[in-house]
């Protein structure tokens, strides 16, 4: 199985998330700041390798708590 990423919101997300293509684990590229953006939407598509290859996805919500307060 192959993983894919999706930023759905915001727009300008999409150099914080990264993922592994074949385990399906999602990292951060840089850190997160609640000031910035307090949420984020993304969507992991997977694909198989079969003939022919099947998919699917799913969406995942992100909520970023400001801790310093």
């Amino acid at each position: 199985i192959s993983y894919s990423l999706l930023i759905l919101s915001p727009q300008d997300g999409s150099d914080v998330f990264w993922i592994e293509r074949k385990s399906g684990e999602i990292r951060l590229s840089s850190d997160l700041d609640f000031e910035d953006v307090s949420l984020y939407r993304l969507q992991v598509d997977a694909t198989d390798q079969g003939n022919p290859p099947l998919s699917g996805h799913c969406k995942v919500v992100l909520e970023v708590l400001d801790v310093n307060d």
